[in-house]
């Protein structure tokens, strides 16, 4: 039976990319029992990627794409590219800067056929990453996995094949504001991990800055976890130390130091509300996005063939 399978391909500032993405995939898309093409997704670039993509000299690998009307960021790029990938049997998710190997994808294949519905990869270690951003990615996975009952594996990336069945599970959910990897660790399935070596990039530079990848986190955190009832505990102890320093002090009869634990006292509350408000008004805001039920993306054009959910 021959099988339908399809790379989704999201870009963003990719013009440089994606000709010499596409003529490394094909080597490894070529099967007698598989029929593969590729949809590249543009994420609102503001170079030439759309262009880029249009201009590939397509070879034995069909070519399609979406353009969406604006950067809605990767995470809705790879949901578009998955709600318009329903009817094949499985997907494979990569990047286009060649950092991450499409020579992975014959093992992935095989291990698909063995029965695993996700075939994920992880690099073997953050080599590359610049040292600030290494820390808080590692600080990261470990709170996250306190906080959380479908824990995070570190290191793994969005390039990964999934089964239609996951497809279909993961186009079920409907939240807003959409958390990857999050997402496909709580859907479950039999998986299986091929790790890699760091590959710097071919050309360009990457688009995700730390406060991108902050935010990220947070709504990660945010939509997965329980990490937010940190802060009332925080905010307990905190007040039980005030607490304990004013019986000391007046046990003691230290007077001089009143006016400096009033001014703790209120700096302290003052620094709580602070936190409380400013979490309750973002979640608010969040929640907001999901009640209005916004699209994740909107497509501005997409290939003459592609029939755009």
């Amino acid at each position: 039976m021959m099988l339908k399978a399809r790379l989704i391909v999201p870009a963003y500032n990719e013009e440089e990319n994606v000709a010499l993405f596409y003529d490394e995939a094909i080597k490894y898309l070529v099967y007698d029992d598989i029929e593969f093409d590729i949809l590249f997704v543009n994420d609102g670039s503001k170079d030439q990627t759309l262009k880029a993509i249009k201009n590939i000299k397509e070879k034995h690998i069909p070519i399609h794409y979406i353009s969406l009307s604006r950067n809605f960021g990767k995470e809705s790029a790879m949901h578009a590219g998955l709600v318009n990938s329903q009817g094949k049997d499985f997907i494979i998710i990569i990047d286009c800067d060649l950092q991450q190997p499409p020579s992975l994808i014959p093992e992935m294949i095989d291990y698909h056929r063995e029965g695993y519905k996700i075939v994920y990869t992880k690099s073997k270690t953050r080599a590359g990453e610049p040292r600030l951003r290494r820390f808080f990615a590692n600080l990261f996975y470990k709170i996250y996995n306190v906080y959380t009952e479908r824990p995070l594996i570190n290191g793994a990336k969005d390039y990964q094949l999934m089964d239609k069945q996951v497809v279909d599970a993961f186009i079920k959910i409907k939240d807003n504001n959409r958390f990857i990897k999050g997402i496909f660790s709580w859907v479950g399935f039999k998986r299986k991990c091929i790790e890699f070596e760091f590959i710097p990039r071919k050309h360009g530079k990457t688009s995700w800055s730390f406060y991108s990848l902050l935010k990220y986190a947070f709504n990660g955190m945010n939509q997965f976890s329980t990490i937010l009832l940190i802060l009332p505990i925080m905010s307990l102890v905190v007040g039980f130390l005030v607490l304990i320093t004013d019986i000391l002090l007046y046990s003691f009869d230290v007077f001089i130091l009143s006016t400096f634990i009033i001014t703790l006292h209120l700096s302290f509350i003052i620094l709580a509300l602070s936190v409380f408000s400013y979490v309750i008004i973002y979640l608010l805001y969040q929640n907001r996005k999901q009640v209005l039920q916004r699209p994740v993306y909107l497509v501005e054009e997409a290939s003459e063939d592609l029939q755009i959910e």
